[in-house]
């Protein structure tokens, strides 16, 4: 891990800042970011962060935990496996299942802390790893309390395409393309990427992939490890989403669930949909007035950080 700050955002004299790893039950380590509040005492709340799908700890995910850390919460921001600074071979890979053991994963971590109250433990995921952390909450009863940033549904939208435009014979004809590829991989030895966010833009782009280059192909939110800025996953990752559904059991979430998404957000419907399967009047969705989905990864004036704080106070204590 390098022992250089190399954030997209700059660093707080506010909070306490190390590097720090920790082991998946595969058996993968995962590298993360701890930020400590200064001039606060233990036991703390504490709270882990990922997220956005594709991106790296050095850029929203980041931001997000150095703030709230800033606000009192002990904070870990993580590279989910296969990804960033974290182990796993082969590189860039994204699963369900693996993906969700990643925010597991930093539960223990955070558990076992002596300055932390493993009463006390939140998640919180932007983008894709909204998705995780809800799958996430839903299968660990050590979580307290939840916090999505604009997020998506990963298996959703892979599997029906964005606003469910893909139906079973769209499906079908993207296995066949994705198990081909499967075999040329196998033939070659290497594994084929995806690509990360198009650059050059094509002229046609729509204002969401616009958005996306503005962060990850900028000085605003590029960064080197980031698979959004650079090659993408590995194009057989695809296949476990059109295989294995995140959200099956997010209705039994019993823990406290806050939704946050831009009105403006092209993404929005993921939160609203899941939103309506949450059940108790520990579940909230605040829809942020005239924000993009993207605007919710480094906007200061759009994230309600005051909403996130007063959420984990209220759940967290």
């Amino acid at each position: 891990m390098t022992a250089v700050w190399d954030k997209v955002f700059p660093q707080s004299g506010k909070v306490k800042h190390s590097k720090v790893t920790f082991r998946t039950r595969y058996g993968v380590t995962l590298a993360a970011d701890l930020y400590i509040p200064v001039g606060t005492s233990a036991p703390y709340a504490a709270v882990a962060v990922c997220g956005p799908f594709g991106a790296v700890k050095e850029q929203a995910s980041g931001l997000y935990a150095q703030t709230l850390a800033e606000r009192g919460l002990l904070t870990v921001a993580f590279d989910p496996s296969y990804t960033g600074e974290s182990g796993g071979e082969p590189r860039y890979v994204a699963s369900p299942d693996i993906n969700t053991e990643d925010f597991c994963a930093a539960v223990d971590y955070l558990s076992i802390r002596d300055d932390v109250d493993p009463e006390r433990i939140g998640i919180l995921g932007i983008c894709g790893w909204g998705g995780m952390a809800l799958n996430a909450a839903a299968v660990d009863t050590r979580i307290r309390a939840t916090v999505t940033s604009t997020m998506y549904d990963m298996s959703r939208v892979t599997a029906n395409g964005y606003f469910d435009s893909l139906d079973a014979d769209g499906r079908y004809a993207l296995r066949q393309q994705l198990n081909a590829r499967r075999t040329e991989d196998a033939r070659r030895g290497t594994y084929a990427r995806a690509g990360g966010v198009a650059d050059p833009l094509p002229e046609d782009a729509p204002q969401f992939v616009k958005d996306y280059h503005a962060y990850y192909k900028t000085p605003r939110g590029y960064h080197v490890r980031s698979l959004n800025s650079n090659e993408g996953w590995n194009v057989t990752s695809a296949l476990a989403f059109l295989n294995m559904p995140l959200l099956a059991y997010s209705g039994e979430i019993r823990s406290a669930v806050l939704m946050l998404h831009g009105e403006k957000a092209h993404s929005r419907y993921f939160s609203e949909d899941a939103f309506r399967r949450l059940q108790g009047d520990n579940k909230e969705l605040v829809i942020i007035p005239g924000a993009s989905h993207v605007d919710l990864y480094d906007n200061m004036e759009a994230i309600p950080f005051d909403r996130i704080e007063a959420f984990y106070r209220r759940y967290l204590g």
